[in-house]
């Protein structure tokens, strides 16, 4: 195994858009990291979003980072500037929160990492950017008007990108794709937790490769 190198900020924010869509992921057992993140990979999407909402989360972020050092791993759920450390000593790649925490903002920053904080209004878009956020997860997406909200809000945001998250699947994500402002999206439907505890990582593949083709065909419309 390899040294990693971990990529800046404006290197991150290509890869995001490049893949089109963050699979989020909520892992409660290290040892389905691994066949996760290969069923991703053969997909088409080498990257995962773990949330924070197990136990186990930082664990196998670790395990993953280690196996594939330029794999592109981020954690999410990070709500406090210790889970941010927590994240970025496991080896994080991104950070993404489901609001906005200056303090979470100013670490990653410091750190040299991408972080995405959550925002669904023109305040808090505001207050993200003024912490130093370059990237802002729209979050929750279809509880907080979808498309069309979004389509309003990125109106007097126009230089502003956004990663909707939240509601976001296999029906709508071309939807949001289509919008200027949309970077990419964060979905769980290809990475659903009772596939994970069913060992069902042929769907999970099948189903990323269904969404790589949604976001191919979304932006050769676009």
């Amino acid at each position: 195994m390899r040294a990693s190198t971990v990529p800046s900020v404006a290197e991150s924010i290509a890869r995001v858009r490049h893949f089109g869509i963050l699979p989020v992921v909520e892992i409660s057992a290290v040892e389905h990291a691994l066949p996760l993140f290969e069923a991703l990979s053969a997909g088409g999407l080498p990257v995962a979003e773990v949330t924070m909402r197990t136990p186990v989360a930082l664990e196998a972020v670790s395990v993953l980072t280690r196996a594939h050092p330029d794999a592109f791993i981020g954690v999410g759920t990070v709500r406090t500037e210790q889970d941010a450390a927590r994240a970025l000593d496991a080896g994080a790649r991104f950070v993404v929160s489901p609001g906005t925490s200056a303090e979470v903002v100013r670490l990653c920053n410091e750190r040299g990492t991408l972080v995405m904080p959550g925002t669904c209004t023109p305040t808090e878009v505001q207050a993200a950017l003024a912490a130093g956020a370059q990237l802002l997860k729209f979050f929750p997406a279809e509880a907080s008007g979808g498309v069309g909200f979004l389509k309003a809000l990125a109106g007097p945001f126009r230089d502003v990108s956004f990663v909707p998250t939240g509601g976001v699947n296999a029906a709508n994500l071309a939807g949001y794709l289509a919008l200027p402002q949309v970077a990419a999206c964060g979905g769980s439907w290809m990475v659903a937790p009772r596939l994970l505890a069913d060992g069902d990582f042929e769907q999970v593949r099948a189903l990323t490769a269904e969404a790589v083709q949604v976001v191919a065909e979304a932006r050769r419309r676009g």
